[in-house]
């Protein structure tokens, strides 16, 4: 098989994009449906019995998948899908148990789960299931830490995102796991709290940005949240801040409340993320840290398909797919 369907499916977000495995380029892709709490709270709704629960969540799989197909004008029929992420929790398709830390980085010992192509829907589906410490847990982040190739040397890998994780590998092993609740929390600030009439969301990029993400970093180092956050309130009523600028202010203020805590951080540390939030984390960082400069970079969309194909090959190699699922 020279190519695959990647699946990367979050709480709030979807992509399907078709992989060469020979150096994992992406062909194409789609991402108009819906994350898995949009697809729950639609099953919820639908009411149907629990044996057509696969079916339902399948359905905005197999649109995307004939999306696709239409831009490419061609048959993927047969092409096996990976999918990771949020699919395999109490609020996706199936329910796949968390493997414990610590665990391999290269994925070895993950948790698979394989699905055989019916005449209905012309794909074996491979799930990969998340991670689990005794008090913390991600999906998705271990399919990318695998694409990351980590070495042997002590590594922290950073993934930013509505709840971003922070994931500490020794030895080639993934042995500690922390979330912070950074996208969440700036969502939750931004637009459901008395602090939202004080925000607007930039329509460009202004010089005046970057000093108020700055302020709300070098803020996160010596103030309680608590605190700190009312003073997007303030920011607004004495024009210290404009409202679009409290909005980077926010920002600055919360990712510096994540990665102030590794001030001092022995080893490298590496972020795996896209361009959106690039940018804001390594400026935090060098605010923050001794030796501005040092965080390493990952894309995460090439960790996801990487990651995806790694574990894919092993599968095959172990002959699972030998005489088909």
């Amino acid at each position: 098989m020279e190519k695959f369907l990647s699946c990367d499916w979050g709480t709030s977000s979807f992509r399907l994009r078709v992989v060469e495995l020979n150096g994992t380029k992406v062909i194409a892709g789609e991402n108009d449906s819906p994350g898995i709490a949009k697809v729950f709270e639609l099953w919820k709704m639908a009411g149907q019995p629990e044996a057509l629960r696969f079916p339902f969540y399948l359905e905005p799989v197999r649109q995307s998948i004939g999306s696709i197909q239409k831009k490419l004008n061609c048959s993927l029929d047969g092409f096996p899908l990976v999918i990771s992420g949020m699919a395999c929790s109490t609020l996706g398709m199936i329910d796949l148990p968390y493997k414990e830390v610590p665990f391999y980085a290269d994925g070895s010992d993950l948790i698979t789960k394989a699905f055989a192509a019916t005449d209905d829907f012309k794909h074996d589906i491979i799930f990969i299931s998340g991670a689990r410490t005794e008090s913390d847990v991600m999906r998705g982040e271990e399919t990318q830490l695998v694409g990351c190739v980590p070495g042997k040397e002590e590594q922290l890998f950073i993934f930013p995102g509505t709840h971003s994780k922070h994931v500490t590998v020794k030895e080639g092993k993934a042995v500690a796991i922390k979330t912070y609740m950074t996208g969440e929390f700036f969502a939750l600030l931004s637009t459901n709290s008395v602090l939202s009439a004080s925000i607007e969301r930039p329509v460009d990029s202004k010089p005046g940005n970057k000093k108020a993400f700055e302020a709300g970093v070098k803020e996160s180092l010596h103030s309680n949240l608590l605190h700190s956050s009312f003073k997007i309130r303030t920011n607004d009523l004495f024009h210290n801040f404009s409202r679009e600028e409290n909005f980077h202010y926010l920002s600055g203020l919360l990712i510096g409340t994540e990665m102030r805590e590794l001030a001092g951080t022995a080893g490298s540390i590496t972020l795996v993320t896209n361009s959106q939030l690039h940018a804001h984390y390594e400026l935090a960082f060098d605010l923050i840290m001794e030796n501005p400069g040092a965080l390493k970079f990952q894309d995460a969309d090439e960790a996801i398909v990487k990651g995806q194909s790694k574990i894919w090959n092993r599968l095959v190699k172990q002959k699972l797919f030998s005489d088909g699922i």
